[in-house]
């Protein structure tokens, strides 16, 4: 590490500290058995040598302190956390835990892919018998904790599938309905497109990346609608505690009491969170968050041994968690109360973040710091939770869009020749961020102009470098990479989870798609009876919505355009461009051209640094 250790007074970490690094490796069974995870085509979908690099000193291209971080999260292997629990770290970008009971293993949060989830149960197995999988539990309704399902238990597989209320909800509007746009501004956030090394992707700050194989997703078959459920799952006692609207809108944690030993799903991990990812999200409550950390502590902390989370390392001995908790509770509810407090004397969201700083303790301590999360955005997001995109100066309400603000601003400088010139004293100046600022309206005004682009790229891969958050950090060196080589689609793969949405998620997904100005003056309905479900279901475009509810009469069925009998899979099919082929129909099919006629793709590769 090149960066000297600071005073333990100081307000940034000791160096020298290495516990992080001691329980990091403390219970490793065994390494990957292989260097790569392949799909069924050879496909490298995870691939461990690429970490190699982070064995090295931390270089000038990176902040010491992510550097630290990404060394400590490229660990990979099978760990015993205590007796019979078990996690596969390092696999993907989160963990897969492995709960040893009765007559096989409980499997909590399967990874993001088939692929990887697979490569880490075979993992288990080799050096702990070939349990079957009794049981699977997913925390909450991110990819990254129910993505593999497919790679540890079959689709048709008897085992219970537990997840906290609303799970389904959730975890469809957030990777179907807004999936697109979400990935593509995900491919920013994890720095998608970067060469792994020291000067492209060293990590995210939850763990290195995520996988790149095929990502699954079953129903749950019993869900936790409430704290002090106890569920006996493989003969193994959980208690869950439900955290809704924490890091996920749908989240739990629980405690083993048998074994002493408490998962916090991700609700406390080794850095500070977000209260709304850069890849966008819901915004999260940070109130709730830190009083529902208050509400682990006095339920299970005294009754635990060890502390394990879906991200990161764990936590060993009674006190030393439960100051990690409380650490973990006051930085969400520090960051939530100063925010409320400087909005309520008139300050916005962008002054606000300019002037937090965290208390010395927080400040020093590893696990507080802004790896994934930062303080900048979180306060930024705490601030539009409460009172949303208006900053309150009547000048914000209608502004021009970037591009026509952008020739406006460029104009007012003396054109765009005095523009790059005033940002290269800027960028040479060291003020990189005013230096973006104004060659962002330099790229809107002119995106064909390659030096407006090279000095904005210049200025993001110089942010990046300086970096500590890891999401920063990958998307400044992800807009200078498109800012030289042009935006890439992003591989989509709904069509993976397709299976398990519900009828009516499969309409929210088609309305959303409805180009509303293309659909206006069409009218129709069409009436969907499901063979294989023992339901009926009208929809009706109209004013360029598409309405659809579920029907218990005949009546609604009688005034339809078009009805047609089928199974859901065929439906999906007929969805992918199979047609109406083996399915029974009456009425108009012209009706359902007409339907599909007035959908839209989305765009997998829309421009982000560009017009």
């Amino acid at each position: 590490m090149t960066t000297a250790a600071t005073s333990p007074d100081s307000s940034t970490p000791d160096f020298a500290d290495r516990t992080d690094f001691e329980d990091a490796d403390r219970g490793l069974v065994a390494g990957p058995a292989h260097a790569k995870i392949a799909a069924a085509d050879g496909r490298v979908v995870w691939d461990f040598d690429t970490t190699a690099f982070l064995r090295e000193d931390c270089p000038d291209t990176a902040d010491p302190s992510l550097w630290r971080q990404s060394q400590l999260c490229a660990r990979a292997g099978l760990y015993e956390v205590t007796e019979g629990v078990y996690q596969i770290r390092g696999f993907d970008l989160s963990n897969m835990t492995l709960i040893e009971g009765e007559r096989g293993v409980v499997v909590v949060d399967p990874l993001v892919s088939q692929e990887c989830a697979a490569e880490g149960l075979a993992l288990y197995r080799a050096h702990r018998g070939d349990r079957p999988v009794t049981a699977v539990v997913f925390t909450h309704s991110h990819i990254d904790h129910f993505g593999g399902t497919l790679g540890v238990i079959g689709p048709d597989d008897d085992v219970p599938i537990v997840a906290p209320e609303g799970f389904m909800e959730h975890s469809v509007a957030e990777n179907v309905y807004a999936g697109t746009a979400m990935l593509r501004r995900g491919a920013y956030h994890t720095g998608w497109e970067l060469d792994p090394d020291p000067r492209g992707l060293i990590g995210v700050g939850l763990g290195f990346a995520a996988s790149r194989g095929l990502p699954s997703l079953l129903p749950p078959t019993l869900e936790v609608t409430r704290t002090g459920q106890e569920e006996r799952l493989d003969g193994v006692l959980f208690r869950f505690q439900l955290t809704p609207g924490t890091e996920a809108p749908s989240e739990l944690n629980f405690h083993l009491p048998e074994r002493r030993a408490l998962c916090m799903a991700e609700n406390a991990s080794h850095n500070l969170h977000n209260i709304q990812t850069l890849r966008g999200a819901l915004v999260r409550d940070a109130r709730i968050w830190s009083r529902y950390l208050t509400e682990s502590i006095t339920l299970y902390a005294a009754d635990s041994d060890v502390l394990f989370a879906s991200h990161h390392w764990p936590t060993w001995g009674t006190e030393r968690l439960t100051a990690f908790l409380s650490e973990q509770r006051d930085l969400y509810g520090y960051l939530h109360d100063q925010t409320l407090r400087l909005l309520n004397q008139g300050y916005t969201g962008i002054e606000i973040a300019e002037m937090i700083e965290l208390p010395p303790r927080l400040a020093r301590a590893w696990h507080a710091r802004g790896y994934y999360g930062s303080v900048s955005h979180n306060v930024k997001a705490i601030y539009h939770r409460y009172m949303g995109w208006y900053d309150g100066h009547p000048a914000s309400l209608w502004e021009h869009p970037p591009t026509e603000s952008a020739h406006r601003y460029v104009d007012c400088m003396g054109g765009l020749g005095a523009v790059l010139t005033k940002a290269r004293s800027y960028l040479d100046a060291g003020d990189l961020r005013f230096a973006a600022q104004l060659l962002k309206h330099a790229t809107f005004a002119a995106p064909g102009d390659s030096r407006a682009k090279e000095l904005l790229a210049e200025a993001f891969e110089r942010l990046g470098y300086g970096a500590e958050c890891g999401t920063w950090r990958n998307n400044y060196l992800m807009g200078a990479q498109e800012l030289r080589n042009g935006a890439k689609p992003v591989p989509i793969a709904a069509d993976s989870m397709s299976a398990a949405l519900s009828v009516d998620q499969v309409f929210d997904s088609l309305a959303i798609r409805v180009n509303g100005p293309r659909a206006w003056d069409h009218s129709l309905a069409v009436v969907w009876r499901f063979t294989d479900l023992g339901e009926t279901y009208r929809t009706s475009l109209r004013n360029g919505v598409l309405v659809h509810h579920p029907v218990t009469d005949g009546s609604s069925a009688d005034s339809a355009d078009l009805t047609l009998t089928l199974t859901k899979p065929q439906l999906m099919g007929l969805l992918g461009g199979l047609g109406l082929d083996g399915i029974e129909h009456t009425g108009d099919p012209g009706a359902l051209t007409v339907l599909m006629s007035v959908l839209d793709d989305p765009d997998p590769g829309f421009a982000i640094v560009t017009p």
